[in-house]
């Protein structure tokens, strides 16, 4: 199917408007996620992966400011050609900039997809030899119950798994297992 966009032109646009390594990989955990996310529930792998490893390509141009974060991949997306379904729910992954409510299972699993990334690298950053094969699932979910860890991965974005049907402890596993399928990219 065709997206209007490759995943290797979307890894040079990555290269292109991310400096910071760390969010490029935040990128790949996304698009890793968002994968397996649609394996699960037997969607279009290609558009679902897509969309996660394009999702945050406007942050360092927003400098991290919630009320523009995505004006700009909206933009640069719109003028590729990309599928209004992957700026949708991109834009969508960012809410209240945008005075919405996601609605679509697709927009749920972004948003949620995305920010477990960040408890799960936090998670993993905490064993001694700092690898994701390391981490078992019960310690992502010992994570996600601790509020102070990993304070900026937000648990009400994290529970709209529940929403789409995925426990919040199997969501944990399945994300874990999908980051850890591409460890070597990430460096962990």
């Amino acid at each position: 199917m065709d997206y209007g966009i490759t995943r290797e032109h979307s890894l040079e646009r990555l290269q292109q408007h991310l400096s910071n390594p760390n969010l490029i990989k935040h990128c790949l955990a996304s698009e890793a996620v968002m994968r397996a996310l649609a394996r699960h529930f037997g969607e279009d792998e290609d558009l679902w992966g897509l969309t996660g490893l394009l999702h945050d390509l406007d942050v360092e141009l927003t400098l991290t400011d919630l009320s523009r974060h995505t004006d700009e991949t909206i933009r640069i997306l719109r003028e590729e050609g990309v599928a209004e379904e992957i700026i949708e729910a991109i834009r969508m992954h960012n809410e209240e900039a945008h005075n919405d409510k996601r609605s679509e299972r697709f927009h749920h699993a972004l948003a949620a997809g995305e920010t477990i990334t960040g408890l799960i690298i936090a998670a993993t950053l905490v064993y001694p030899d700092k690898k994701l094969a390391s981490v078992k699932p019960k310690s992502v979910r010992k994570r996600y119950k601790e509020k102070l860890f990993a304070a900026g991965a937000n648990r009400q974005i994290i529970a709209e798994c529940e929403q789409i049907g995925i426990p919040v402890a199997e969501f944990c596993d399945l994300c874990l297992a999908a980051m850890q399928d591409i460890a070597d990219d990430l460096g962990l």
